[in-house]
């Protein structure tokens, strides 16, 4: 697959141009209040803000409703394979999926540290991407900021843990973590360009990624 090609499937993923016309489901809207109590379980391993603190897993706060929602449909239809996650998202309806995203939108992600000898490599990655190895740049889909594009549902990634997102883009990469979705096919043609190093480098590139004026987290580090 092309870099233009890649990229370009990313943008029709991202405005629902797969889809056949008058495919597209009705939205359902998430209540973050309905949503805060539903998420005390995920409060173990997310931390109760979503600010997970163990680096295996995840951070929701800030991320975007359709994302979260969209992602546990794929773990209660078990085309996203998770021991952890497969069995709480099979007893969530698509409300609950929505209020949960809706709850976890209005927390603020605490940003992490980069590295200073990965930041050359993971900035040139994130912002302008690697012609040459047929990789576009992060921030078309994912946005300047790491705050993703919530109407399209693509993720927050400013912030997140790099040990999560490096165990992500591995798994696109060697097809571990592959699933049968719009969204992931683009990440797993991508993440199949990337070299080990900069795998590393991008993903502490957007553990540091943060909005002005953010406190980094630094208990967990």
């Amino acid at each position: 697959m092309s870099f233009r090609r890649i990229l370009s499937l990313a943008l029709l993923v991202g405005t629902g141009a797969v889809h056949a016309a008058g495919d597209a489901p009705k939205p359902v809207l998430g209540d973050a209040k309905a949503g805060e109590a539903k998420a005390a379980v995920c409060g173990a391993c997310h931390g109760m803000d979503g600010n997970a603190a163990d680096k295996m897993y995840p951070k929701l706060a800030g991320q975007n409703e359709a994302y979260v929602a969209h992602q546990l449909e794929l773990f209660k239809s078990g085309k996203r394979n998770n021991p952890i996650m497969m069995p709480f998202a099979a007893t969530l309806s698509t409300q609950d999926m929505h209020d949960l995203g809706a709850f976890f939108a209005t927390k603020a992600s605490l940003p992490g540290v980069a590295d200073d000898k990965l930041l050359a490599r993971g900035s040139q990655l994130y912002r302008g991407g690697d012609a040459k190895a047929g990789v576009p740049a992060c921030m078309a889909c994912h946005g300047p900021g790491g705050r993703g594009m919530a109407g399209t549902g693509y993720p927050q990634l400013g912030g997140q843990w790099a040990d999560y997102v490096t165990t992500r883009l591995k798994g696109w990469k060697d097809g571990s973590g592959a699933i049968d979705d719009p969204h992931a096919a683009v990440m797993q043609a991508i993440a199949e360009r990337l070299s080990e190093e900069d795998i590393a480098a991008v993903s502490s590139y957007v553990e540091g990624l943060h909005t002005a004026g953010a406190k980094t987290q630094t208990a967990a580090k």
